[in-house]
């Protein structure tokens, strides 16, 4: 899952980096913080931390 979370990572910023020259900046915030929360999502599955494992919430990463 966590490589599949990295690839799904990569492939938005992929399709976004065209895009941010043109995009208003609530737009580019939302793609950035949706990227650090798939990363950081992925890292917490080869962390071993409790409710970081598949359905669980682990932390979050706050968009403010």
């Amino acid at each position: 899952m966590q490589q599949d979370l990295r690839a799904l990572a990569a492939n938005i910023r992929a399709d976004a980096e065209g895009r941010y020259d043109s995009a208003e900046p609530v737009w580019r915030s939302g793609v950035e913080w949706a990227l650090l929360w798939i990363e950081n999502t992925a890292s917490h599955l080869t962390e071993g931390r409790p409710g970081a494992g598949a359905g669980g919430r682990g932390q979050g990463v706050s968009p403010e």
